[in-house]
């Protein structure tokens, strides 16, 4: 799972790398922009300001004058930019540099591209070297000064681009800083989430290799109550696991009962057979061990017939093709004659409770045969001696309702929820029960459920009762 983790990791930091490079780009471009033109914003506003400054001072002295240039210095000093006036022609008459009498800007002409540019656009705002009055290109404002309607010279405001630049990196700077605090954060984040995300995952993998194993009892942990994806899957792992669980206890079972139900005949009829053949048995009482080895024999027919109606029960009853419309009346009495001499030998009353019009369902008949004769068996067989056996058959709801009750030793109640589970014998079972191997209410419930119907037990206060359901034919148009 380490590796989920590390790609995990790896595809977090570059999708946040991505996002980051977009946005950078981004910033480094808009910012550099946004920089600039925030610059000319400020410089226009200085401009604007030394215009009024000298349209009042330019009433009673001229542009060229100390006090105009005590003016402008401070505000050159605050926005960091040199500040000049001009005339008309581009004569440079005042400048923001404070030196006494002389400085380097004052008295030279500017070129005559740049005035003609002002007399043209009317002011100026952009990145310039003034046709050589500066060194290097620079920011520049320039904007008519007006006295009394009349244009009596320009202001130019400028600033270096270091300035700018300085600026931009220092955001720049600032918005690398916090891309790689966000991405070590988000990093982070996802490794931590990962690893969370993960740990289910190395469970259910762990328990899987114990699956492998044959180990059936282990279970994932959801003490979380997940409800999303991962969670899920593992309601529907523990609900595998429970099954197999259970599939494996049923083999187990089944192996054991096949081994007990085959070891008790094979033991006899190896035994007997010795016996005769040794002559340890008399030759007068041959008959009598023989036919207890025939006994043996059928009885192991029985198991072996058993489990072929196992591995056919799912086949024969759902095929649609075999169901016919009978009188399930009619199929109770016929099954209740093939116990006539059991329930006489156990002086068994029988009542049969039947309509007296015929109950036409629709079902494949040998199956059905199959169930009553497996209900009517297990009920003459556990009945108390002497007791009555009701067999009701009704109709309600558009189904036909099969009710079978024996009164005598009853069904466990913790038996009850696995009365039709395959291979289950109870303790009463067991003792009652020698020749069958619990596969009888295992197909009669298979059918049953395959006719899209079910069936129920209940036993109590010595009485037992199936109450199964059938559907009832549709009547002809």
């Amino acid at each position: 799972m380490k590796s989920i983790y590390f790609r995990n990791f790896l595809a977090t930091a570059a999708l946040v790398l991505s996002c980051f490079l977009i946005i950078g780009s981004a910033f480094f471009f808009l910012g550099r922009r946004y920089l600039t033109e925030n610059t000319l914003d400020s410089m226009s506003a200085s401009a604007d300001e030394v215009v009024r400054a000298a349209s009042a001072l330019s009433r009673e002295e001229s542009l060229a004058s100390w006090s105009l240039r005590m003016t402008i210095s401070p505000i050159a000093n605050s926005t960091k930019s040199h500040i000049f006036i001009c005339d008309n022609s581009g004569f440079v008459l005042s400048c923001s540099d404070l030196v006494p009498y002389c400085t380097e800007h004052l008295g030279k002409v500017l070129d005559s591209s740049v005035i003609t540019t002002l007399e043209n656009d009317g002011q100026m705002s952009r990145m310039s070297s003034l046709g050589g009055f500066y060194k290097d290109q620079r920011l520049v404002v320039a904007k008519p000064i007006m006295s009394d309607d009349t244009h009596i010279g320009y202001v130019f405001v400028s600033s270096d681009n270091a300035s700018v630049l300085s600026a931009w990196r220092t955001f720049l700077l600032v918005v690398l800083a916090v891309t790689l605090a966000v991405m070590l954060i988000a990093m982070l984040m996802s490794l931590f989430f990962s690893k969370k995300m993960a740990e289910p995952l190395d469970e259910l993998s762990l328990a899987a290799r114990k699956f492998a194993l044959g180990d059936f009892s282990v279970r994932v942990n959801n003490d979380g109550h997940r409800d999303d994806e991962i969670g899920t899957l593992l309601d529907s792992f523990n609900l595998m696991a429970d099954t197999l669980e259970k599939s494996d206890s049923k083999r187990q079972q089944l192996i054991a009962n096949i081994s007990h139900e085959l070891r008790t005949p094979m033991t006899t009829i190896a035994g007997f057979a010795d016996g005769i053949i040794d002559g340890t048995i008399p030759r007068e009482q041959e008959e009598k061990y023989l036919r207890k080895i025939a006994d043996e024999t059928r009885r192991l027919s029985r198991l072996t017939r058993n489990m072929l109606d196992l591995s056919q029960a799912e086949s024969k009853a759902v095929d649609e093709s075999k169901r016919v419309k009978f009188d399930l009346s009619e199929l109770l009495l016929q099954t209740l004659l093939s116990f006539e001499s059991r329930a006489t030998a156990k002086n068994l009353d029988v009542d049969p409770q039947l309509p007296e019009d015929p109950m036409i369902v629709f079902a494949e008949r040998d199956s059905i045969t199959q169930v009553l004769y497996n209900l009517t068996d297990n009920a003459v067989k556990f009945a108390a001696v002497g007791s009555t056996i009701k067999i009701r058959l009704f109709k309600r709801g558009g189904k036909a309702y099969v009710s079978i009750k024996n009164v005598g030793e009853p069904i466990p109640e913790a038996d009850l929820p696995y009365i039709f589970d395959r291979f289950h014998k109870s303790d009463r079972s067991r003792s009652m029960d020698k020749d069958g191997v619990g596969l009888g209410l295992f197909l009669v419930k298979k059918i049953i459920n395959s006719h899209g119907e079910d069936i129920v037990v209940t036993s109590r206060d010595g009485v037992t009762e199936f109450l199964f359901t059938l559907p009832m034919a549709m009547p002809a148009k």
